[in-house]
């Protein structure tokens, strides 16, 4: 049986379940290609201000891709580049470009494609038991550069080379320190502290949240901002949640914002 991304949403905010519980939600390529779709859909829609992603059941995020189907989706080069780049990779930036903010909830295990995928949300929330890395050295094939991106960002080389190099399952403290988890909570409060971090950014003025995101990912490139970027920092100005938020801040009340 294929696996699944069960999508559902409500008061702003949507949760993805990778749900493939017969393999610990390994992702197969249906998986890979139902979450780039639905990501585009969720970057598409004004209404969303947060989303998270977990597994099914509490046993893991997601335990890598789905390594039975290698034998066909990855038989030639021609085939391992149109799963690894076409479907794997493409699914993988939709994540991170993403203009809404991403909480992963990890539970379980959480390696190689669930690492990946982890690893391109924007926040990490991890019960005390998660485990995670990529042992693929193991498998003897190399990570695709193409998935690379999201762990290099959010690691470094140094920290991604000893993942990959030495192939050792980290803990969830191990992660913590080495900057690929955002905090840990106990095992069974997981999904309650991200349903209560989405909670929080749900809150605050969507716009600003996506401008976030987007003036962060901006400076990551080796480039100075051109001067209609620094104008474009300022569109904020013209908002009437710009205008919500200085009213609501004079009145003493809890701000309620629309998103435009």
């Amino acid at each position: 049986m294929k696996g699944r991304i069960v999508f559902s949403s409500g008061d702003g905010v949507a949760t993805l379940v990778l749900s493939n519980p017969g393999k610990l939600n390994a992702i197969d390529s249906a998986m890979w290609i139902a979450l780039h779709e639905t990501f585009e859909g969720i970057a598409a829609d004004d209404g969303l201000r947060c989303v998270i992603l977990h597994g099914d059941g509490d046993k893991a995020f997601a335990a890598g891709g789905d390594i039975e189907e290698f034998l066909t989706v990855r038989a030639t080069v021609d085939d391992a580049l149109h799963y690894h780049d076409g479907l794997v990779a493409a699914a993988l930036d939709a994540i991170r470009a993403c203009p809404v903010p991403t909480v992963a909830a990890i539970q379980g295990a959480c390696v190689g494609g669930g690492l990946e995928i982890a690893g391109c949300c924007d926040l990490r929330i991890a019960g005390e038991s998660a485990r995670f890395g990529a042992p693929i050295n193991r498998l003897g094939f190399s990570m695709y550069p193409g998935e690379m991106a999201g762990l290099l960002d959010l690691v470094g080389p140094a920290v991604l080379l000893e993942i990959l190099l030495e192939g050792r399952i980290l803990t969830a403290r191990e992660a913590l320190q080495k900057g690929l988890l955002t905090r840990i909570v106990d095992d069974e409060k997981v999904i309650d502290e991200a349903q209560a971090s989405a909670a929080r950014i749900a809150a605050g003025a969507p716009l600003v949240a996506r401008w976030h995101k987007q003036w962060v990912h901006r400076l990551m490139r080796d480039k100075p901002l051109g001067a209609d970027e620094k104008r474009a920092a300022f569109a904020f100005l013209d908002t009437a949640d710009y205008r919500e938020g200085l009213e609501a801040f004079f009145a003493k009340r809890p701000p309620r914002f629309t998103g435009r």
